[in-house]
């Protein structure tokens, strides 16, 4: 495999940290830059001291300068909590974040790929999500800050592509879970597990009928790193596990295992929030031969016990 220098934008976050480690294991040179709004420097640490990784606190609403072949533009908070506390942030750091990351790949003649979401669909009248659904999403909620945010920055990269003759990728996340989340980032397998482990009430949003995808970390990551690297695949491509769970089920899991006598809560359902959430992924299955391979007991086994040992500390 030909040696790369790559950047990570977002590197220090839950997903940008796990793509470092395997990128450096791969052995390219990797740049990690963030502007640690959300991310974490113990995410890095243990890399700091690698010669074939850089560090570099930088904030992508600004322009960046660097001599690099690849680049996964990553950064953006991606937690309601996180996104909802600045909402003008969060879509200038998708938009303008968009801009100075294709201006930079424009002239270096990289290859780009956009972290773009499942939220793009909104709260989909299209069940399971294909690529070619265009959404539902309410343009001005309080999520639209991110929705629209990911689905401008959507629109930069395929006219970049266009007019420019940019090389690009888009992929589109969907629920994500595993060790290096942020037990205070809202979303809800770290909210459950934090919850379970401390023995409080697992809070509910909505009756729990609501659904949602589950993929475990290292499947992500295997398949950012498939799209990136093929040839003919410009997406938008789901990437995501198409096995569907309530809300009240991933509670009542995160209970069993970690036995704890937490008991459920419900409140009102916040605004704008989802009802189904599923990606059908027959085209990462075509074009990359990708599919998850952990299912949500295993991932979950071991993300309670990350968080069993960051509570400790």
């Amino acid at each position: 495999m030909q040696r790369r220098r790559i950047l990570i934008t977002g590197g220090a976050g839950f997903l940008g940290s796990h793509l470092c480690e395997r990128l450096i294991s791969e052995g390219h040179d990797v740049i990690c830059l963030d502007n640690f709004f959300t991310g974490v420097k113990d995410n890095i640490r243990h890399l700091l001291d690698h010669n074939r990784f850089e560090l570099v606190r930088h904030d992508v609403t600004f322009p960046v300068y660097l001599e690099v072949d690849r680049i996964y533009n990553l950064a953006c908070p991606a937690s309601p909590v996180h996104y909802q506390y600045n909402a003008v942030k969060t879509i200038k750091t998708s938009v303008m974040g968009a801009i100075n990351i294709l201006g930079l790949a424009k002239r270096v003649r990289a290859r780009v790929l956009q972290a773009s979401t499942s939220e793009v669909y909104g709260d989909p009248s299209v069940h399971p999500q294909r690529e070619d659904y265009w959404g539902n999403v309410n343009p001005v909620g309080i999520r639209s800050c991110y929705d629209e945010g990911k689905r401008v920055a959507e629109t930069l990269f395929f006219d970049y592509h266009r007019m420019n003759g940019v090389d690009i990728r888009v992929m589109r996340i969907f629920n994500t879970y595993g060790p290096r989340m942020r037990p205070d980032d809202g979303r809800v397998v770290s909210n459950f597990i934090v919850q379970a482990l401390r023995g409080e009430d697992i809070t509910l949003f909505g009756d729990g009928s609501q659904t949602r995808s589950f993929c475990y970390v290292d499947d992500l990551i295997e398949g950012m790193v498939r799209l990136m690297r093929c040839e003919d695949c410009i997406g938008p491509v789901n990437i995501g596990n198409p096995g569907e769970f309530t809300i009240r089920e991933l509670a009542e899991k995160v209970i069993e295992i970690t036995g704890s006598t937490s008991k459920l809560v419900y409140r009102p359902l916040p605004s704008d929030d989802p009802r189904q959430r599923q990606p059908d992924i027959t085209l990462a299955r075509e074009m990359l031969g990708w599919e998850p391979g952990v299912k949500l007991e295993e991932g979950l086994v071991k993300t309670i016990e990350y968080f069993r040992e960051f509570i400790k500390q």
